[in-house]
C-alpha cells in the first residue's frame, strides 16, 4: 500500500505497539514516530523510530506535515485520550483514524474523527460513531445505532439495533446492550454483562470475581493426574 501521510503515534504501551503494526501494514499513514508526555517518558527509540516529549512534539513533527493518533487505552474513563486528542489539535495536528480493511462498515455509517476500528467488526447501516470511538476487535454495532464521543468497545461485544452508548462509557469483553436501550454518560459495563434496561449515567456493572472450586478439575472429570 502506497503511504501518503506521515503520522506520530502518542503512547508507548501495547496500544501504541499494536497501532503501529496496523498503520504500517494496513493504511496509507507511514508512522515517523511516537510521542509521550515527559513525566513518562521512559525510552527514545520504539520500533525503531524516536519516541519524544509530548510537550514539544510540534518541535520534532510539523504539523504541518505530519498527522498525529492518540494510541492509549480508557484510562480515566477515556478521559486521557481525550484530553491528549484535545491538546495534539490545539498545537495543529490533524486526527487520523484507522479502519481495518479486514472490518465491516457499512456505506452510509458516520464516522467521527480519530477512530480506531479492529479486524472482524460489523458495524451496520444507519450507525453513528462519535469522535474518539474505539472498537476493539470482533464487535457487532447494530443498525441504527449510537455510538457517543471517547467510548472504548472492547472484543466480541453485542450492541443491538437502536441502541445509544453515552460519552466516555467503556463495554468490556463479551458484554451485550439489547435492542432500543440506552446507556448515560461514563458508564463502566464489565466483561460479560448484558444490559436489558436503559442505565443512567457514571453507572457502574461488574459480575463478582470467579472463585475455583475447592475440587481440581481433574479430580471432578475423573482424571488420573
Amino acid at each position: 500500500m502506497d503511504k501518503e501521510k506521515d503520522l506520530v503515534l502518542v503512547g508507548d504501551s501495547a496500544f501504541a505497539e499494536v497501532a503501529y503494526e496496523y498503520f504500517t501494514h494496513d493504511s496509507p499513514y507511514r508512522v515517523a514516530g511516537f510521542s509521550v508526555e515527559r513525566a513518562y517518558l521512559k525510552r527514545d527509540r520504539l520500533c525503531g523510530l524516536p519516541v519524544v516529549p509530548f510537550e514539544e512534539v510540534e518541535k520534532h513533527f510539523d504539523p504541518a506535515r505530519h498527522c498525529l493518533h492518540v494510541a492509549v487505552v480508557y484510562t480515566q474513563m477515556n478521559r486521557l485520550r481525550e484530553r491528549l486528542c484535545r491538546e495534539a489539535k490545539a498545537k495543529g495536528y490533524p486526527l487520523a483514524s484507522y479502519i481495518s480493511s479486514h472490518a465491516f462498515v457499512w456505506r452510509n455509517v458516520v464516522l467521527g474523527e480519530h477512530c480506531f476500528i479492529f479486524e472482524k467488526n460489523v458495524v451496520q447501516p444507519f450507525v453513528t460513531l462519535g469522535n474518539n470511538v474505539v472498537l476493539w476487535s470482533g464487535n457487532h454495532i447494530g443498525h441504527h445505532s449510537t455510538i457517543e464521543d471517547n467510548c472504548f468497545i472492547s472484543s466480541h461485544v453485542v450492541i443491538s439495533g437502536y441502541a445509544r452508548i453515552g460519552a466516555n462509557s467503556f463495554l468490556g469483553v463479551n458484554s451485550c446492550v439489547s435492542n432500543n436501550r440506552t446507556l448515560g454518560r461514563d458508564c463502566w459495563i464489565g466483561p460479560g454483562i448484558t444490559i436489558a434496561q436503559d442505565v443512567p449515567d457514571g453507572s457502574l456493572f461488574n459480575l463478582e470475581k470467579a472463585v475455583p472450586s475447592k475440587v481440581s478439575s481433574l479430580r471432578f472429570f475423573k482424571i488420573a493426574g
